[in-house]
């Protein structure tokens, strides 16, 4: 009855349109019935955002594993071509070996292949003359272990040159061994002094400085044995 009589007065004096008046006269509970679902609680938000959280934390961690893994992988390529180039080389150099004594600055007259543990010392053919300079196609080259890297020192001219500055053919090499072989027999040195002016084959073991250990080896010239001949004496019948 009060709220009949209450709409009456406010429709008479004011002049308010009904429905209008009847939604304004509602309680305020009435109204707003519905209302207390919508939207998301502070609780939902927070677990919204611990596992975006989460998703994006993995996100960064895949994305850091993924550029390490990339590093790693380059610098073992890397490492690999660095390898397989002083390989090629040193093969080239000794497929070449040729038995020519040479001489120092000094002319003192030196082995045409001389070797030791960690260095080794030889004259090679095929050496190219692209500028056809007037030289010899014969070089003499070295190999040995020197401040962490294998390095290889080449001369102008056989005799009586002083060396080139000398090369890196391998870098990152914490120790380095050389042995030569002939007939079936290892030695860790060479001088030409055993009745053969070049060893059959020679064996590299190289120790990177990451402690992997790797085993070359190699033939010297054509790597057959070497050819023993005799005379024979005077008056000796000729077998033919």
């Amino acid at each position: 009855m009060m709220l009949a009589k209450r709409k009456r007065e406010l429709r008479r004096h004011r002049g308010c349109w009904a429905p209008l008046c009847d939604r304004a006269l509602q309680p305020t509970a009435s109204r707003f019935a519905g209302h207390e679902t919508a939207g998301f609680t502070l609780v939902e938000v927070m677990v919204a955002l611990m596992i975006f959280g989460l998703i994006a934390s993995a996100g960064v961690a895949l994305l850091a594993f993924s550029v390490r893994a990339q590093g790693a992988t380059t610098a073992r390529l890397d490492d690999v071509g660095a390898l397989a180039r002083q390989s090629s080389l040193l093969a080239a150099d000794l497929a070449q070996a040729m038995n020519r004594p040479a001489r120092d600055e000094r002319g003192t007259k030196f082995p045409a292949f001389v070797g030791g543990a960690t260095s080794v010392t030889f004259v090679r053919a095929g050496w190219s003359n692209i500028d056809a300079q007037p030289r010899s196609t014969l070089q003499k080259v070295s190999y040995r272990l020197a401040d962490g890297a294998l390095r290889r020192t080449a001369w102008p001219m056989v005799d009586g040159a002083a060396p080139l500055p000398a090369s890196i053919a391998l870098a990152d090499v914490a120790g380095a061994t050389l042995r030569y072989r002939i007939g079936g027999v290892w030695s860790d040195r060479w001088d030409g002094t055993g009745g053969a002016a070049l060893p059959q084959a020679l064996e590299l073991v190289l120790e990177r400085r990451d402690g992997i250990v790797f085993r070359q080896l190699f033939l010297v010239g054509s790597g057959a044995p070497p050819v023993v001949t005799s005379t024979p004496p005077p008056g000796a019948p000729n077998g033919g």
